[in-house]
């Protein structure tokens, strides 16, 4: 290789013509000569920060991450499959969590009540769509107890040969391993996974503790008593033993799977706002102990390795809790019995042909620009509240104003406002039976200021007596509905505040 030329010698400036300037001050006898100006320290510290970053993410983060692949448990999952679908644009991958348990510790085996064999089934199933331009990652739940059909394959466990059949989701897992599930995925949705990424008890909960913990809010108690959850209603601090308890709990209320994915979607949420606020995936070393935590205990496609991972992490460092969105596959019959298999969940198939169809063609599932509204978490949906209103104060209408504020906010009020014995009430009450009282405290938190007096006896109609002091309603929203539709929600709608 030739050597390049040398750069010409420059030829001496012209001297420059000595400026006017006052006369030299004298100290001890000497002149003090004129100072040179510099450039300030800031800036150089700055430029220095800004190239130790970019050296950092670009070159060290490859050095410290290469050969962390070299441990990850290999799968192919997209052995032999033909007739698949287009690809899309985007990423898309395909998250399973299994109950793998073989590495927990007999002391958190106790203490997180995960006790007995591993079923080597899955719990979770999510579709996670990257956009194209890194900007947005979409999840989509797949319920477990869904109603699939499976195309033909052979088992993994006995070596026998099925023809297609129906079963649940989960069950495709047990039958024929990731093989048949990304299969069983591709077939019902249409969507061609890019990768596949198993992750158990033990690399979710280190994963966890390695960030610090994730922080969660709920505005009711959480107690489980097959987990061992138990949560007051505010904020907390979960450590790994504890998250898994709150992503695997299924009997806080009446909503058993779905309101589980549900608390896994706003984990989910917690979980990356946690790493994108915490300088993780700024600092490569962070991120190589996070992608170890993670990847000491999981299984994936050979084609998921150390590059992918860092244009994850890079795509990932702009993000905000409102750029991911999380969604529930639309369900159209909840108790769908299927004989030799039992109630499954049947999809509603025009929602969710729409639904797939937006993630194949990279379109946020959230509506573009769609204002969002901050409502105040309640316990009780306002739909499930019945009202009656009073006007409790000699100012005409106001009655039939309060009324109709609590409708648009979602309450089932009666329509038809009555006039209080009192009309000299300053206060606004919300009058209830002590037996639906989450359902007051719900009314009630959309009267910022009302009093709550329990009237033994009243029944489930919640009376509401306007008062002096009534300005607005504020919105409120259930944090845990039973039955979710298809609706969408981004990261920010879910976080704690």
């Amino acid at each position: 290789m030739p050597t390049p030329p040398r750069s010409p010698v420059r030829p001496p400036r012209p001297p420059r013509p000595s400026p006017a300037r006052r006369p030299a001050r004298r100290s001890e006898g000497r002149p003090v000569r004129p100072v040179r100006r510099r450039r300030p320290r800031w800036a150089v510290r700055a430029l220095t920060t800004v190239s130790v970053v970019v050296l950092a993410s670009a070159g060290i983060g490859h050095a410290v991450l290469s050969g962390l692949d070299a441990g990850i448990a290999r799968v192919d999952p997209f052995k032999d499959m033909k007739n698949r679908p287009e690809a899309g644009h985007g990423m898309n991958l395909l998250l399973v969590g299994t109950d793998g348990r073989e590495k927990i510790t007999e002391a958190e085996r106790r203490k997180f009540r995960l006790g007995g064999a591993p079923c080597h089934c899955t719990d979770t199933v999510m579709i996670v769509h990257i956009s194209e331009d890194r900007d947005r990652a979409s999840i989509v739940s797949l319920p477990r107890d869904s109603y699939a059909e499976a195309p033909a394959h052979t088992d993994e466990v006995t070596g026998q040969r099925h023809g297609p059949h129906p079963l649940k989701l989960n069950a495709a897992y047990a039958e024929g391993g990731p093989t048949l599930t990304v299969r069983t995925v591709e077939n019902m949705t249409h969507v061609k996974i890019d990768h596949y990424l198993e992750v158990d008890f033990t690399s979710f909960m280190k994963t966890v503790d390695v960030l610090g913990g994730v922080r969660i809010c709920t505005a009711q108690p959480l107690k489980d008593r097959y987990t061992g959850l138990d949560l007051a209603a505010g904020s907390h601090l979960l450590g790994g033993g504890q998250a898994l308890q709150y992503v695997r709990s299924r009997h806080t209320d009446g909503s058993s799977d779905l309101g589980r994915m549900k608390r896994q979607q706003r984990f989910l949420a917690a979980l990356v706002s946690r790493a994108t606020s915490s300088g993780v995936l700024l600092n490569p070393m962070k991120f190589r102990d996070v992608t170890r935590a993670v990847l000491g205990s999981v299984r994936a496609d050979r084609g998921f390795g150390t590059d992918e991972l860092l244009d994850l992490g890079r795509a990932m460092r702009n993000f905000s809790p409102s750029s991911s969105e999380f969604t529930t596959v639309p369900i159209g019959q909840m108790a769908y019995a299927v004989k030799g298999i039992g109630s499954t969940l049947k999809w509603d198939e025009p929602k969710a042909r729409t639904l797939f169809a937006a993630l194949r063609d990279d379109r946020p599932l959230a509506a573009p620009h769609a204002p969002r509204a901050q409502a105040v978490r309640v316990a009780v949906a306002p739909q499930q509240i019945r009202v009656q209103i009073e006007n409790g104060t000699a100012t005409t209408g106001l009655g039939k104003r309060v009324d109709g504020a609590l409708a648009a906010a979602g309450f089932r009020t009666t329509g038809r406002p009555t006039t209080a014995p009192d009309t000299t009430v300053r206060r606004t009450v919300v009058s209830y039976d002590p037996r639906w009282d989450r359902s007051a405290k719900s009314l009630a938190a959309a009267l910022p200021g009302a009093e709550l007096r329990a009237v033994p006896g009243q029944g489930p109609l919640l009376k509401v007596i306007a008062g002096a002091d009534f300005k607005q309603v504020t919105r409120v929203r259930a944090e845990e509905p039973a039955q979710g539709g298809p609706g969408v929600v981004t990261g920010d709608q879910v976080v704690c505040p």
